[in-house]
């Protein structure tokens, strides 16, 4: 059997579709001394800040000169310092502003041509495209300030979401070589912009440094609840363990203040021996959670049960503690010896009110009877 000289081709994309796919993005050489620091998702989120902020610097060009402006994004990119300033002309108009909280300071850049055309514009002028070239005047850095200060405002409005920045101008340069607002290898954030006056085209940009951005950018971009239903269980669900913790049971102690007794007296005691703790007659017992004392209280019955009656919601100084039993006139007294015990004759014993236990017991020792 003998195969045919030639084979009908396999199918597979067509040379048409092939071009369109080598064809669908630039090849951009990439820097490995330079690692890219700036994440796609932190560049979305600074694009839908500066979007906003570029529909609002419309608006203020467009009111400030009354003539047709527009400002489009154009590229969100990380640079060094250096770069930015040697992408600038020898001669343009820097603002350099505060970028509080964040650390250092931002660069606002419009062509020296763009603002010579502005204030062109604002007394009055046809703002036409040959304008002088030379540092604006005292009256026109004032004209131009308060555009600036305008454009200022509306970029803390647009980075809210991202950063509650706000910035105020300290200084305008213009050569980019005395402009130090970062050093030469510190590592910003660029973004170009463009400006349309009229018909021309004038480039703008927005320099921020990227170490205080930096840590903002991954807040903004962490994770949120993505649905109200969501928002709503989460809610509920703090609510169901606020309400179980108002029904968890806790033990409730009421006690004499501690008493400190040597160990050979504790060994020594016998049925019928009184010993005198250091709480006073006349203070009021503590109520204890978990050996911390958080109320005060005076014993008593109710019924047939032993009570205790709430005089102190909070822990109290020992001069409160004076008032609230009457005693504030009189000096406290001394706390008996740890190591008094008393022998009762019997026949005093058994002069002794009966009745059964009190209930407010030491933690440590058992109280047979306290005088």
């Amino acid at each position: 059997m003998s195969l045919p000289s030639s084979l009908p081709a396999a199918p597979g994309p067509t040379s048409g579709a092939r071009s369109r796919r080598r064809g669908g993005g630039d090849v951009v050489p990439y820097d490995f001394r330079r690692p890219i620091q700036l994440s796609r998702e932190h560049q979305r989120i600074l694009q839908l800040g500066f979007d906003g902020f570029t529909r609002q610097a419309t608006t203020v060009f467009t009111s400030a000169l009354r003539s047709v402006c527009s400002v489009s994004m154009r590229t969100i990119d990380q640079r060094s310092y250096a770069e930015y300033v040697d992408s600038l002309d020898q001669l343009t108009y820097l603002t350099l502003f505060t970028t509080e909280p964040m650390p250092g300071r931002g660069v606002l850049h419009l062509p020296l041509n763009a603002v010579m055309s502005c204030v062109d514009h604002m007394l009055g002028g046809p703002g036409s495209r040959t304008q002088p070239h030379r540092p604006l005047t005292e009256i026109e850095s004032g004209v131009v300030r308060g555009l600036v200060e305008r454009l200022l405002r509306e970029m803390r409005y647009s980075l809210a979401a991202i950063v509650a920045m706000d910035p105020e101008v300290t200084g305008v340069e213009y050569s980019p070589q005395f402009a130090q607002v970062a050093g030469p290898a510190d590592v910003m954030v660029v973004m170009e912009m463009e400006l349309r006056i009229g018909e021309v085209p004038f480039p703008m940009s927005v320099c921020l440094p990227f170490s205080g951005l930096h840590p903002h950018l991954a807040a903004a971009a962490a994770p949120a609840p993505v649905s109200n239903r969501e928002r709503a269980q989460r809610a509920e669900a703090a609510q169901v363990l606020q309400r179980s913790f108002t029904d968890v049971p806790v033990d409730v102690s009421v006690r004499f203040r501690s008493s400190f007794v040597d160990p050979a007296l504790l060994s020594s005691l016998g049925v019928g021996d009184v010993l005198r703790l250091g709480h006073p007659a006349s203070a009021p017992l503590d109520i204890t959670v978990d050996d911390e004392a958080f109320a005060h209280a005076t014993p008593g019955t109710q019924g047939e049960r032993l009570a205790a009656l709430i005089v102190a919601a909070r822990p109290t100084s020992p001069e409160e503690l004076a008032e609230l039993t009457g005693d504030a006139h009189r000096p406290a007294a001394p706390p008996a010896p740890a190591h008094q015990v008393t022998d009762l004759p019997p026949d005093v014993l058994r002069d002794l009110p009966p009745g059964p236990p009190t209930g407010l017991d030491d933690p440590n020792l058992t109280l047979q009877e306290l005088r």
